[in-house]
């Protein structure tokens, strides 16, 4: 056997059923302390029988119907979580406290355009500094590439604040400098339960992953695409190579970016060079479509392909432009087919993606709408062909189909993304209207434009506004019973914004341009279910392939990385013309959804005993959020973590990381304040 073909034998021979026993006592370890409403659903996963990963499978495809996930924005884990109770954090994991000395990348330092050099380390932000507005950080690829600092295939993460600083600071400029420090600071904070209630709730009395990543290091685009395809292009790639591809329209005219796409730029359907117009696919008015910020038409598998089953083959005769957009899949088409599996439904709820509840009747301005988030739209026999276009929908018309009962009934999976604006009409909470200076009604008014967004992301979101949409959905289906019985949900991020984490992630895979490509910073991810356990935290290792590997075992899908196209693109890429910088052997272009020690699924989460009935499943009501705190801002007036009776680690520990003197947590936002 050749060395490529048992690389991706490695990959591919992993059955779904013949697997070893789960070691649960390394993968999921208890928190500590569970609160009195936690206690009666507790139970330390290390007293539980070992049983394999084919009796999970076998039980959650006898109980999960639905897969729902929540799709938030840019933060990385620490940023987010770093403080949580009993996960690997910044001050302590899962075998207690650990000191600056051993988490990579704590004591960092900048040096500014004096030569000065500045330190900085983590520090908390909370109700009093307007935690929950923030602005964004550097998270291009190239700067993502430059913080994760890779010395000898192993990422330093101890660049951050350099790259933040110098981002922003230019020589001989006075405010630059100034904002260039504000940012290499902002990008080492990090907030808690105060700041982040409902998402610290859930992760406290369901399962917390503190071993996830996002599949690429680049900004939201590309992992946007990785939800669905478990990779941003990567089997284009060693399919066309890097030949320049040119589109023209009208009076427009410029190079296409290639995939493996590496920044944001727009979908090619819905652009410009749509041959369709704009007619089908929307634009955002609020986004760049610059004729050289287009994407190419993407034609590599997708989870929606093997979600169809054995329509397959039928659904695709509905493609406008069949020979181009499958150009990729040809073989994978029948093989799916052949299969004859049960089509599973799914759809893409997004804000503005249509018309949304905030809008006039039959007006839809999509002034809500992140077009380079909406990651279907960026393949062409998905956005060009109305068998699965379909299934692109707004934010509004998941609580529609929520509450008229509108989901299929069959089950499926939903994906629920936020955008610009919010569906409640909401502003962000200004907690203390003295921080950093006595605000202006000019200063309010600034923030209300720049963040009244709910889908996390710090360049136009607030964090209790986002998760406000978080908790609704949740709720929704929590709330119906019979609903609740059948589902899992799944809360995570595109990406990391380029905020600190401290965990290297495993470098799978550098791109065209020798950066590193797989993996990107550590993400936040949780999994709620009545099948769950409860209060553990889940050390699996992993991207946004878990994900898919856990759609996969669920409705007995093909994963995408045996599909015979994806198949033998992974195997072309282990040639030496794809090497990596020092003759880095490329293992991994293309999907890892097949469960491998480099990537696993997220069934670790789920409670065997539940499972199979000899447990009580978790309650509805277990699940749900009083609808009376989830309208009010701030989140149980800033006292969160009092309210969900959790203490996070820096002051289990008492330590006191105050923000440093002068700190401005907007920037760009409130640029006077620096």
């Amino acid at each position: 056997m050749s060395s490529s073909t048992r690389a991706v034998a490695l990959l591919l021979a992993t059955s779904l059923i013949a697997q070893p026993v789960l070691a649960q006592t390394a993968m999921v370890t208890a928190q500590p302390a569970p609160s009195v409403k936690i206690a009666p659903y507790f139970v330390d996963p290390a007293t539980d029988k070992a049983v394999s990963r084919g009796q999970v499978i076998a039980l959650l495809r006898k109980k999960v119907k639905y897969v729902f996930v929540i799709f938030n924005e840019n933060h990385s884990y620490d940023n987010e979580f770093g403080t949580f109770p009993g996960a690997n954090g910044l001050y302590a994991d899962a075998n207690g406290p650990r000191d600056a000395a051993h988490t990579p990348g704590f004591n960092q330092s900048f040096k500014d355009v004096n030569g000065n050099v500045i330190a900085v380390s983590p520090f908390r932000i909370g109700p009093d500094e307007n935690g929950t507005v923030m602005d964004s950080v550097d998270h291009s690829h190239t700067g993502l590439a430059r913080k994760l600092h890779v010395v000898a295939g192993a990422p330093q993460m101890d660049q951050f604040a350099q790259v933040d600083y110098d981002r922003v600071a230019k020589p001989g400029n006075d405010k630059s400098d100034k904002m260039g420090q504000q940012f290499a600071k902002l990008v080492m904070s990090h907030v808690d339960c105060d700041t982040l209630p409902f998402l610290w709730n859930y992760a406290s009395r369901f399962v917390l992953f503190d071993n996830i990543f996002a599949t690429e290091d680049t900004p939201s685009t590309p992992n946007a695409i990785a939800m669905l395809a478990g990779q941003s292009g990567e089997t284009q790639w060693v399919k066309h190579g890097t030949t320049t591809v040119t589109a023209e329209a009208g009076e427009h005219k410029g190079n296409l970016q290639l995939a493996p796409l590496v920044n944001d730029p727009m979908p090619f359907w819905g652009s410009q060079f749509d041959p369709n117009g704009t007619k089908y696919q929307p634009d955002s008015p609020k986004e760049s479509y610059k004729d050289g910020n287009i994407a190419q038409n993407l034609t590599f598998a997708s989870l929606p392909l093997t979600l169809a089953g054995k329509d397959l083959n039928g659904m695709m005769k509905d493609d406008r432009a069949a020979e181009t957009d499958q150009a990729d899949i040809a073989k994978d088409i029948p093989f799916i087919t052949s299969r004859g599996g049960k089509p599973v439904a799914w759809r893409w709820y997004q804000e503005g993606y249509d018309h949304e509840p905030y809008e006039p009747a039959k007006q839809a301005s999509h002034i809500g709408y992140v077009s380079h988030h909406q990651g279907p739209q960026y393949f062409g026999y998905i956005a060009n062909n109305p068998a699965f276009a379909d299934n692109l929908r707004g934010a509004g018309d998941f609580m529609a189909d929520m509450n008229a009962h509108k989901l299929p009934q069959d089950g499926g999976v939903f994906y629920i993304r936020g955008g610009f604006s919010n569906l409640e009409g909401q502003t962000p909470p200004i907690q203390n209207p003295n921080y950093p200076a006595k605000l202006t009604e000019a200063d309010i008014k600034a923030i209300n434009a720049a963040k009244s967004g709910d889908d996390d992301h710090p360049g136009y979101s607030d964090r209790q506004i986002s998760e406000t949409l978080a908790a609704r959905v949740v709720n929704a289906v929590a709330s119906d019973a019979d609903l609740w019985a059948q589902s899992a949900i799944v809360i995570t991020y595109d990406e990391s914004d380029g905020f600190y984490d401290h965990v290297p992630p495993r470098i799978l895979s550098y791109g065209p341009d020798g950066l590193p490509l797989a993996r990107g910073v550590r993400i936040p991810m949780i999994v709620i279910s009545p099948y769950a356990r409860a209060h553990v935290v889940s050390h699996a290792e992993g991207d946004h392939n878990a994900v898919i590997e856990t759609i996969n075992a669920i409705y007995d899908l093909p994963p995408l990385a045996s599909l015979p196209e994806e198949k033998a693109a992974l195997i072309a890429g282990e040639d030496a013309k794809f090497d990596g910088p020092n003759g880095f052997k490329q293992h991994f272009l293309g999907p890892r959804d097949i469960n491998t020690p480099q990537t696993d699924d997220l069934l670790s989460a789920f409670d065997p005993q539940r499972l199979a009935g000899t447990r009580p499943m978790l309650p509805p009501a277990y699940a749900m959020i009083d609808p009376d705190a989830i309208g009010h801002l701030p989140h149980y007036n800033g006292n969160g973590c009092r309210a969900i009776d959790i203490v996070p680690t820096d002051a289990a520990q008492g330590i006191k990381a105050a923000p440093p003197a002068g700190f401005n947590t907007l920037p760009s936002t409130l640029p006077a304040y620096n």
